[in-house]
């Protein structure tokens, strides 16, 4: 069946699919292939935040204890953390900042998470806990300037309802935390935005005592943040995992709980950021890496906007060493780049979303089609992921409509970039290479190749004011179609049969043919 796409928006794509991307822990920032693997992201897509853990763990050291006349006294260092958003706000993305883990001289015990071991107790002094915290942002605030900061969101902790990132998952202990961390983060300025509870899937009966916690005691909170996963339990194999995945519409599900569940609270109108998405929770699941991870994940970005204020993608590269430093290049990494920034199939879905306008026109389960102010029109189309082991389907077709030009434009330039099981996927190449752990530059030069998209370009008619598009998709293909008016500026002397130099025949005179 062909859809004929409207001539009229339906209203504004939003942004938030690229308001905030994640990252590996704080201090990563400070690596030159970290940063040459960021300007390259923001060049291709334009992520506007970045958040990731670690930004009071000691790896950044910050919080600086010691002894002098015989009284322990504190020093806040921010050495690394100046070098590391410098970084950042030069490349053009701007913290979203999240207050965790805890420093060790200042932790109540001895609980720690990741290969990097990051302090998940509470802190033995609650004062000197909201002392480093005020201390911190107050750093900000002068280096940076309030009207900088104040569009930085602060979030409180991460995951607080899962055991490994908090002790005992103790729920009146995080109301705790969170009272004192948003309390000195509006000590030094009642503008700046702080926000929770930052929870997992599977715990959104965290949300409703969390809003009767701070609307019950007026602690400050200007959103709500939780994440947002698909995979089932790990099913372990040395250096990775396979899971389950459900249906890409969960996430959607999980986007949406927030403001479905504190509607009649006093966090209701607030805004809700989905501070990490992605379809594994685990950091060594080979399906990150995949164009089925792109596919399945497309429908996720075309309509996660019209829930969410902003959903993460959790993390922008694989230089992420939660379960240690990664034993291959491609080994399930998080990331939408590996190390040596080899692109992945899903790196090429956010590129594409980010060539998208402004004006959508139609949207559809496998298709979105959006116009930008110059009249180019865009259509992204992903073929159906089957996440129960199927054969992936081979010759999905979108039809379409779609009207486009005004008086005088007769044709109209079509561009099409896809990645699929055949095209822009360095994964399958990589595969077929043997899973070399550490490719030579050789295997490199054909891997940085194989993750380009196939392209190819024509020309349509327009006719009766529109273009007719039919797409016949690959396996797990995502596909950028953007679509022209041409302005034919041929000159009138230019003639493609003479590419040659072959003279033409002279035209005959009416009744006599040239053999005669």
């Amino acid at each position: 069946m062909r859809i004929h796409v409207p001539e009229a928006a339906s209203g504004r794509l939003s942004d938030a699919w690229r308001l905030c991307v994640g990252t590996g822990r704080f201090e990563l920032a400070l690596r030159r292939d970290y940063q040459d693997s960021l300007a390259m992201i923001q060049r291709d897509i334009g992520f506007r935040h970045i958040r990731g853990h670690g930004l009071l763990s000691d790896g950044v050291g910050v919080y600086r204890p010691y002894e002098y006349q015989g009284a322990t006294r504190t020093r806040y260092a921010f050495t690394y953390v100046d070098q590391v958003v410098d970084a950042y706000l030069d490349l053009g993305i701007r913290p979203f900042l999240e207050l965790g883990f805890m420093p060790a001289g200042l932790a109540s015990g001895e609980q720690t998470v990741f290969w990097w071991a990051g302090n998940v107790t509470p802190p033995r002094s609650w004062n000197q806990w909201a002392d480093l915290v005020r201390a911190t942002v107050s750093h900000l605030v002068d280096r940076y300037g309030i009207e900088q900061v104040r569009t930085w969101p602060i979030e409180v902790w991460n995951e607080p309802n899962l055991k490994e990132f908090w002790a005992g998952a103790d729920r009146d202990a995080y109301h705790r935390l969170y009272e004192v961390s948003a309390d000195a983060v509006k000590a030094v300025d009642a503008s700046l935005q702080v926000g929770g509870p930052a929870i997992s899937p599977g715990a959104d009966d965290w949300l409703i005592p969390f809003a009767e916690f701070v609307d019950g005691r007026g602690v400050p909170c200007d959103f709500v943040s939780k994440h947002a996963y698909t995979s089932g339990p790990a099913q372990h194999v040395p250096f990775g995992v396979h899971q389950t995945l459900a249906p890409a519409e969960r996430l959607l599900e999980q986007f949406a709980t927030p403001r479905e569940l504190l509607a009649a609270t006093g966090l209701a109108g607030l805004p809700v950021h989905i501070t990490e998405f992605n379809s594994s929770y685990r950091p060594d699941n080979p399906v990150h890496d995949t164009a089925l991870h792109a596919a399945y994940l497309a429908p996720v970005l075309a309509n996660g906007g019209d829930l969410v204020d902003s959903f993460s993608y959790w993390t922008f590269s694989d230089m992420f060493e939660e379960a240690g430093v990664p034993t291959s290049l491609f080994h399930g990494g998080f990331g939408l780049l590996t190390h040596r920034q080899i692109r992945k199939p899903t790196y090429h879905l956010y590129a594409f979303m980010a060539r998208m306008g402004e004006h959508v026109l139609s949207r559809g389960g496998d298709h979105l089609v959006t116009r930008d102010d110059t009249g180019r029109v865009t259509v992204l189309a992903w073929a159906p992921v089957d996440v129960t082991g199927g054969p992936p389907v081979d010759g999905h077709t979108v039809r379409l409509s779609i009207p486009i030009g005004g008086l005088g434009t007769a044709s109209v330039y079509l561009s099409r970039s896809s990645v699929s099981e055949e095209a822009g996927n360095a994964w399958a190449a990589w595969c077929e290479m043997g899973r070399p752990a550490s490719p030579g530059s050789r295997q490199l030069a054909d891997l940085y190749e194989a993750a380009e998209p196939g392209r190819s370009h024509r020309s349509l008619p327009r006719v009766g004011g529109c273009v007719e598009l039919d797409l016949v998709l690959a396996r797990h293909e995502v596909t950028l179609v953007e679509l022209t008016p041409v302005v034919d500026e041929t000159p009138p002397w230019w003639d493609d049969n003479r590419l040659l130099g072959l003279a033409r025949p002279a035209p005959q005179p009416s009744g006599r043919s040239a053999d005669e």
